[in-house]
Order: C-alpha cells, then sequence, then structure tokens
C-alpha cells in the first residue's frame, strides 16, 4: 500500500463505519477563558474501547483479504491498541493473539481478554514484546497490526480529523498529541485535503520529545529511556509516519508533565468528562502558549479516557 490520501481515508471511513462511533464534539466556555481562544474538543475518550485507536485498528483489520486474515491478526501493546485490535478481530469474526508486557495493569488485561483475544505475556521490554510477537506469528501464521506505522491504521486515524472538520468549519488549527504518530499523520492527512488553510499543531511531553527532535532536526531520532505521566506517547516516529509528519505538520510543541496533569485536571473538573493524561497534552500546550492563538478557532482531539481510577495523578 502507499501513502494514503484523503481517498483511502474516504474509503476507510465507510469500510468502518458501522464498527465505531462518531464521536461528538464538545466545548467549554471556561476554557475558551482560560486559553484566550474558542476551542473545540472532538472527544475520541467517547470512541469503542476509550481511545481513538479503535479507527485504525478496525479498518487494518477489515483491508485485509480472506487468505490474509484466516490465521487471525497480532499485535504487541500494553495498551489501547492491544483492546483496539482484539475487539476488531472480534467483529471480524477471527483470532487475536496480543503480547503484553507482564507488568500490565489488570485492568488492561481484562478488557483485551474479554474482547476474546489470547493473551501472551513478556518481560517489559521492547526487545521482549517483538520476540514474542514473532513466536506468536510463526506459531500461528497470524498478521501483524503494528500500532501506527502501517498505512491502513495511518488512514483509520484520519477519519477522526476528517469527521472534526467537517462538523466544525473554518478551525484555525487542530491540535493533536504525538506518540508513534498514526494519529497526528492521519490528521495532517485529512486536513490539508478538505480544511487546507487550517493548521495541524501536535504536542508532546518533554519527557519523551524524540518527534519534536526529529521534526526541528529533519532527521528520525529514536526515543531513548522516555519518562513521562503521559504513557500513551512513550513510541517513537516510524519511517512511515514520520515522512508524512515533516511534510504536513506546522509545528510539534513540547509541556511538561506538570501541566499536563494541570490540563487532565481542569478536563475533568470543567467539563465533567474522563480523559487520560495523553489525551490532555493538547490542551496543555495550548494553555501554556496561550497567546499565540488568542482569539483563534483551535480544535484539540481527546485521544483517550483509560485511567487507573486507583492511580489518579494528583492523588500520588
Amino acid at each position: 500500500m502507499t501513502e494514503p490520501t484523503i481517498n483511502e481515508i474516504r474509503e476507510a471511513r465507510s469500510r468502518i463505519g458501522q464498527h465505531v462511533h462518531r464521536t461528538p464534539v464538545l466545548t467549554c466556555r471556561t476554557l475558551d477563558r482560560v486559553c484566550d481562544a474558542e476551542v473545540f474538543f472532538k472527544c475520541e475518550n467517547f470512541q469503542k474501547v476509550g481511545a481513538f485507536k479503535t479507527r485504525g485498528a478496525t479498518n487494518a483489520v477489515f483491508s485485509l483479504g480472506e487468505d490474509e486474515v484466516k490465521r487471525g491478526v497480532a499485535t504487541h501493546s500494553s495498551g489501547n491498541h492491544a483492546a483496539a485490535v482484539a475487539l476488531a478481530a472480534r467483529r471480524r469474526g477471527v483470532p487475536a493473539y496480543i503480547v503484553m508486557p507482564e507488568t500490565v495493569p489488570r485492568v488492561k488485561v481484562d478488557a483485551v481478554r474479554g474482547y476474546g483475544a489470547e493473551i501472551v505475556f513478556c518481560e517489559p521490554t521492547l526487545k521482549a514484546r517483538e520476540k514474542g510477537l514473532a513466536g506468536v506469528v510463526n506459531r500461528t501464521g497470524a498478521m501483524f497490526i503494528h500500532p501506527y506505522n502501517d498505512y491502513r491504521v495511518i488512514a483509520g486515524q484520519g477519519t477522526a480529523a476528517l469527521e472534526f472538520c467537517e462538523e466544525v468549519s473554518d478551525l484555525d488549527v487542530v491540535m493533536a498529541p504525538v506518540g508513534g504518530g498514526g494519529l497526528l499523520s492521519g490528521t495532517a492527512i485529512a486536513v490539508a485535503a478538505v480544511s487546507p488553510g487550517t493548521r495541524v499543531i501536535a504536542a508532546e511531553p518533554e519527557g519523551a520529545d524524540d518527534a519534536y527532535r526529529s521534526f526541528r532536526s529533519g532527521v528520525l531520532v529514536p526515543s531513548r529511556d522516555p519518562r513521562t505521566i503521559a504513557d500513551g506517547l512513550l513510541t517513537s516516529l516510524g519511517d512511515l509516519t514520520f515522512p508524512i509528519i515533516k511534510r504536513l505538520v506546522n509545528d510539534i510543541v513540547t509541556v511538561g508533565d506538570e501541566e499536563i496533569v494541570a490540563a487532565m485536571r481542569m478536563i475533568w473538573e470543567r467539563m465533567k468528562i474522563i480523559v487520560e493524561p495523553s489525551a490532555a497534552v493538547p490542551l496543555a500546550a495550548l494553555q501554556t502558549r496561550r497567546g499565540v492563538v488568542k482569539e483563534r478557532r483551535i480544535g484539540i482531539i481527546l485521544t483517550g479516557g483509560n485511567v487507573d481510577l486507583g492511580n489518579l495523578p494528583w492523588n500520588s
């Protein structure tokens, strides 16, 4: 498959439409005042499995031919992508094999198992995850669904921004968090096609700033020992996502963990909705740089709402 265009994103929307939610867009006057802007929130925390990851995983699984998918699908993930692949496989009627670190919280394990996937545990290192996945693929013949470095996944993630721009016109900026870059690259493709006057800005934790450094240098810089409360943004950009981001994204900014927690808490308190730390990163960036976008129309993709309620960051 070649790099997706808006046509592939529209095809993805048709393919996954019956399997995912068209999530709502919410506003909050208090946050408008705090940010000195008109802010719109695309609430992927209300998506199936509680995160945007459902879009990409579902598009990837349902893009596979019968011969490709008959032995099932596999991935390695400690979070939302694991549940998304498991659910998409169940809907397709094929097995799912998920390699997960043995340190993953029980609530995430239960969610993946609840969707009918077989879980293979491994040590909490990337090397162990990749080794475990290779063993699963060799044993089962399942197709690997990469969490972000897959054009089918990128096209599926781009459907969120496509919906966003159709529902809210004349956005000056669309903001998204960036980890591996699947959502950001899909967002950039969609926005460039349907709202070319809109800028795309990504936000990233200071403690996991490989995308920021890659974007600034023009050379793909791998993440090394990332440390941030935004655990969904620990991965490095991929060789498929980075060229799209380098070409179509206008800027990447970074914020500290204290700012992320403050933004997360403000969303909980003022909007009365649950978001995870990764989802709050763009608002944190907007709050700390509010003078740059004063009185503008800003769209933020709230990426997910899967939180360990027994371990909230403001209680630690």
